[in-house]
């Protein structure tokens, strides 16, 4: 049974002329409730989110008897946040199957355009305090991981989206600050890359090269570099077990901002299905979410407050030939852990 957000004039679908918009939709009259658990978001980050798009979304529905941006809006939040099939979603609203789609198409590629205003890799020396006071690890810039989100099958017999557990997905690196803030996110991976193929291969890496100071925390999947700190493998002294603790203390920040963001956008939740769509679309839903997700920390709301608490999965450690080593990043580590953790 659709709620009372949005009144759709058969007359006007049938009959209308001229460029009209569906806009008999009165947003001030949705209570703040059915707001916060139908579409995700509470009603100001709702009304900033449709004046941030207007321009672009207006842009794409430049036809006869448009769906305004308030409902264009809506509909893909409640997509977003809903997890259910855009049928279900538009049931909701009030619009069809065929207008449901082309709301998540417009505001998914409307967010994908701001990708760049919202997720920005910014080397503030704050954020190195930040992280320090987590558990007192020094010099971190930022937090680096790599997550998988369930697709459906493409169509074309693709192995290279299969991943080492076996199912379809697009793969994400992630770095984020110590508040959980984005400041990386390459969404459009193939799930069977391997973590450090897609760290070699990524926009990052080339501009971690140029890092002079600081590093990022990554966990055992990752090599050892002296712009990547990472456990020590068979840690023997106090202060490398303490190096450790500090370090995976730091690192679950990582871990903790995507469960966040998964639980909140539960289209991403692979427990509860996966997303209906060509990796290319999935790859661009998974981008929109990420700029939602700085857009809303930037705006005030809590990053952390639905995270789920799914115990942590631990990874396997990268089997790295002798040759591979980076000798300089094993001193810079020795270093490290001798001022800081002895």
């Amino acid at each position: 049974m659709a709620i009372p957000i949005a009144i759709l004039d058969c007359d006007l679908l049938l009959h209308g002329q001229g460029h009209k918009t569906l806009d008999r939709f009165d947003l001030g009259a949705v209570p703040d409730t059915v707001l916060l658990s139908q579409f995700g978001f509470p009603r100001e980050f709702i009304l900033y989110l449709v004046e941030l798009l207007r321009e672009a979304l207006c842009r794409r529905t430049q036809r006869s008897r448009a769906i305004s941006p308030e409902v264009q809006v809506l509909a893909a939040l409640g997509f977003y946040t809903s997890g259910s099939f855009q049928t279900s979603m538009g049931d909701t609203i009030g619009i069809s199957q065929a207008s449901m789609s082309r709301c998540v198409s417009n505001v998914t590629r409307a967010l994908v355009e701001k990708a760049p205003q919202f997720i920005t890799f910014n080397r503030d020396p704050s954020s190195t305090e930040q992280f320090q006071r987590v558990a007192g690890f020094p010099g971190v810039l930022g937090v680096l991981d790599y997550i998988q989100v369930t697709i459906k099958a493409p169509n074309s017999e693709d192995s290279s989206y299969v991943n080492k557990k076996g199912f379809h997905s697009v793969g994400c690196q992630l770095v984020c600050d110590a508040r959980g803030l984005l400041l990386s996110a390459e969404t459009h991976w193939a799930g069977g890359l391997r973590d450090t193929d897609v760290l070699k291969r990524s926009t990052l890496h080339k501009q971690l090269q140029e890092l002079e100071d600081g590093w990022l925390l990554g966990d055992r999947r990752y090599p050892l570099r002296r712009w990547l700190m990472t456990p020590v493998d068979c840690p023997e002294s106090p202060a490398e077990f303490q190096y450790n603790l500090a370090h995976a203390a730091t690192h679950e920040i990582v871990d903790r901002t995507f469960r966040a963001i998964q639980t909140r956008f539960r289209c991403l939740d692979g427990t509860k299905g996966y997303l209906q769509y060509s990796p290319e679309r999935s790859s661009s839903i998974l981008l929109a979410c990420c700029v939602l997700h700085n857009a809303s920390l930037q705006s005030g709301l809590d990053a952390w407050t639905l995270e789920r608490t799914d115990p942590l999965e631990q990874p396997e450690s990268l089997e790295q030939r002798p040759e591979d080593r980076d000798r300089q990043a094993e001193d810079l580590r020795k270093q490290l852990i001798v001022k800081h953790f002895s």
